[in-house]
């Protein structure tokens, strides 16, 4: 059994898969708030897993852990993750300490990146072929991309590669949180549709769908300014790296159909006006995970096999 853990803002998720990749077990808990909140409840999580599955910690193979912030994926350190309340959390050593297991760490959105690139593989979708390369597109609060290229996780030289949702593409855009204008992330997440869909509704997205639907103009056009926003960082992913096939996750990819319909209507909008563009296939290119799959949590599992060969 290979257990992975997601780590998220609110709830942590944990999966454990057997062998062939398969989920046998998942269960959610609250996160905590604070390193020793985050390490308890972490912690929580994979002794309930093991006893769900009538077993002790110490009986799983491996364990890996995804973790939104600033991960060194080789050392295990968290240098920050603001919404969680960490700062120098040396996570992976902590947490081996304490089952007694090597624990890999790694980015949310790179371990997400390889829970879909497992997905989709194993259904087929991607001809299983470790040398087919994907984009995980996260659409959440905020958005950035995890990179699949040759099975591995593409970080860059520093760690930053597929933080494309601080590309600016609005010089008189509002102000990013990372202090520069009119950034991706500012037009094409959750965040951007909150500022522009003012609502008390608790999924502000779910709720601009459901008032588009219903005919209201505002609601229309900022459900179509989303999906061309969303569709140029597709373009912007195959552009830059040429990626076989865009795959979009985080809370967003929830709306499911409706939102994939948006994004593909856009891009085959810009086909038809250019044979450059034609020739891209973007739309044939872009697809979204299934709202229920764990997408990180398995990821973070097959993260954790990395563990084994450093023993």
């Amino acid at each position: 059994m290979r257990v992975g853990i997601d780590i998220g803002g609110t709830k942590t998720d944990a999966v454990a898969l057997d062998s062939s990749g398969v989920v046998v077990e998942q269960l959610r808990v609250a996160t905590g708030f604070g390193s020793d909140a985050v390490l308890e409840s972490t912690i929580a999580a994979v002794r309930m897993l093991a006893a769900r599955l009538d077993r002790e910690p110490l009986e799983f193979e491996s364990i890996g852990v995804g973790i939104p912030g600033a991960v060194d994926s080789l050392s295990g350190r968290v240098s920050h993750a603001v919404n969680l309340g960490l700062s120098g959390l040396d996570l992976g050593a902590e947490l081996g300490a304490r089952l007694g297991l090597l624990v890999r760490v790694e980015n949310d959105v790179n371990a997400a990146a390889l829970g879909a690139f497992h997905l989709l593989g194993s259904e087929s979708r991607l001809d299983s072929a470790p040398s087919h390369s994907m984009a995980y597109l996260n659409l959440g609060t905020g958005l950035a991309a995890g990179l699949v290229l040759n099975g591995q996780v593409w970080r860059g030289s520093r760690g930053t590669a597929g933080e494309i949702g601080h590309i600016p593409v609005d010089p008189n855009g509002p102000l990013c949180p990372c202090g520069q204008r009119g950034c991706l992330e500012m037009v094409a997440s959750g965040s951007a549709v909150a500022r522009q869909w003012p609502t008390d509704h608790p999924r502000p997205v779910l709720a601009l769908f459901e008032a588009a639907d219903a005919g209201d103009p505002r609601a229309i056009e900022v459900r179509a300014r989303l999906a061309d926003n969303v569709a140029s960082a597709v373009r912007l992913l195959v552009l830059t790296v040429d990626v076989d096939s865009v795959v979009i996750g985080g809370g967003l990819s929830s709306l499911g159909v409706p939102l994939l319909a948006g994004i593909r209507a856009t891009l085959d909008s810009w086909a038809a006006v250019s044979p450059f563009i034609a020739s891209l296939e973007l739309s044939r290119r872009v697809e979204i995970v299934p709202p229920e799959f764990p997408a990180a949590a398995v990821g973070a599992a097959l993260v954790g096999m990395s563990a084994i060969g450093a023993a």
